[in-house]
């Protein structure tokens, strides 16, 4: 990038900077945890050791996809360093790897700071997750000399045409990267066409979700509370809901005649939401609690899951699951791991986020799709009515995960660390 671009950007964030900091502490007011390790949005990491790795993760989403690769360079006994922006990924992060690798906020995307950032880490290589060019990162990568990927890189029309809207700036930031490994053939042709070069299809990380052994064990003690002693009673789940869309399924469900027959459990993907979502409920009319309850009464109709890492434990006893961000017009949240642990799936109509995942679930069997809230819930409801299809689905959704495999070991030839 022309040094021009980056002396502007760096003024521009000399007077962004004090708003940005007020955003967090703005933001605190609901979640506290972003009023926390301020340092290391400066620029501040402490002294440690130079990382052979740096992994740019997000958020949640983005922590879970690079969760293979980073174990399998744990397992080499590589140094990684994961940076991360929000509470909730600093969360999963911690969760996925405890302490067996650095984990920090990456800073804000003034020049300055981040140049700071990579003085005291001199990572050996950048990865980044899926979509996240800053133009503050890319220039002083490229000016450090820093080989920087982006990693199981997603692109969807809808955002190509933004892009495309800033079209020099985009090539500048393309320009930076040592390469790209993209998901699909339609990502890496967005990609090209807004000017990338080096760019591969590599398939999604996100398939390669390992299953932990003792996963049967935690979803069925918690099964148990769930439905207050009687883990009998089946349950649905709503995965990762984003905002509004807790409104449409709750209304949905008043008078749907699902209800009575199933409970349903509601997990927010943003800890913000859960008092939200568990007062709509009991406005509503239903009987409702909190995952975090030290006791559920049995009959309850709403749970609301006011809990982080447990989300494949939801899943794993779950007779289907109907996928959040489908019904609020955001592009879907993750429909992998569901199918992994062979619960059907109900999708709304956004799924451009993860539209051939989508597609293919569907074309497979593993998913269904539902035009709105409402017609989602007659979908779950005959899953009810039909146990020997619903355990075909199920079937089908493992096999539609078992036969996407393989991104991991492929990204890491790419990158030089096999």
């Amino acid at each position: 990038m022309p040094i021009w671009f980056r002396g502007l950007y760096s003024l521009l964030w000399v007077f962004a900077l004090p708003l940005a900091l007020f955003r967090l502490w703005w933001r605190g007011k609901k979640n506290p945890a972003y009023r926390e390790h301020w340092s290391e949005r400066l620029g501040g990491v402490g002294t440690r050791l130079p990382p052979d790795v740096w992994i740019h993760a997000v958020s949640v989403g983005e922590a879970r996809a690079c969760a293979t690769l980073a174990k399998t360079l744990i397992s080499q006994n590589k140094k990684l360093l994961i940076t991360c922006t929000t509470p909730t990924g600093r969360a999963a992060l911690r969760e996925l790897f405890g302490n067996k690798v650095s984990i920090r906020y990456l800073p804000f995307d003034a020049p300055f700071l981040i140049a700071r950032f990579l003085r005291h880490t001199r990572p050996k290589i950048a990865v980044l997750m899926e979509t996240e060019l800053w133009p503050g990162l890319c220039s002083v990568a490229q000016q450090q000399g820093l080989a920087l990927w982006l990693v199981n890189a997603r692109l969807s029309a809808h955002s190509a045409k933004g892009y495309a809207r800033g079209r020099g700036l985009t090539r500048s930031m393309l320009a930076c990267l040592a390469g790209i490994a993209a998901q699909t053939p339609a990502h890496a042709a967005r990609f090209t066409a807004l000017g990338a070069r080096n760019v591969h299809v590599l398939g999604n990380l996100k398939f390669d979700l390992v299953i932990p052994d003792f996963l049967q064990k935690r979803a069925d003690v918690m099964t148990e509370h769930l439905t207050g002693g009687v883990a009998s009673t089946p349950y649905w789940v709503a995965g990762s809901t984003r905002e509004g869309e807790d409104a449409l399924l709750l209304n949905a469900l008043v008078n749907h005649p699902l209800r009575g027959r199933a409970l349903a459990v509601i997990v927010p993907r943003h800890p913000e939401r859960w008092t939200h979502s568990f007062r709509l409920a009991d406005r509503l009319g239903f009987r409702v609690a909190r995952r975090s309850d030290g006791t559920i009464a049995a009959g309850c109709e709403v749970i609301v899951g006011d809990s982080m890492g447990e989300m494949l434990s939801y899943y794993a006893n779950a007779k289907a699951v109907v996928m959040g961000g489908t019904f609020g017009g955001t592009g879907g949240q993750n429909l992998i791991e569901p199918c992994a642990v062979g619960a059907p799936v109900v999708l709304g109509p956004s799924t451009y986020n993860f539209k051939q995942a989508a597609d293919e679930a569907i074309a497979a069997g593993a998913a269904k799709k539902a035009k709105d809230s409402r017609e989602a819930l007659t979908v779950v409801l005959e899953f009810l009515d039909d146990e020997s299809h619903r355990k075909r689905v199920a079937a089908k959704a493992r096999e539609f995960v078992a036969a996407h495999r393989g991104a991991t070991e492929r990204t890491l030839k790419l990158l030089g660390l096999a």
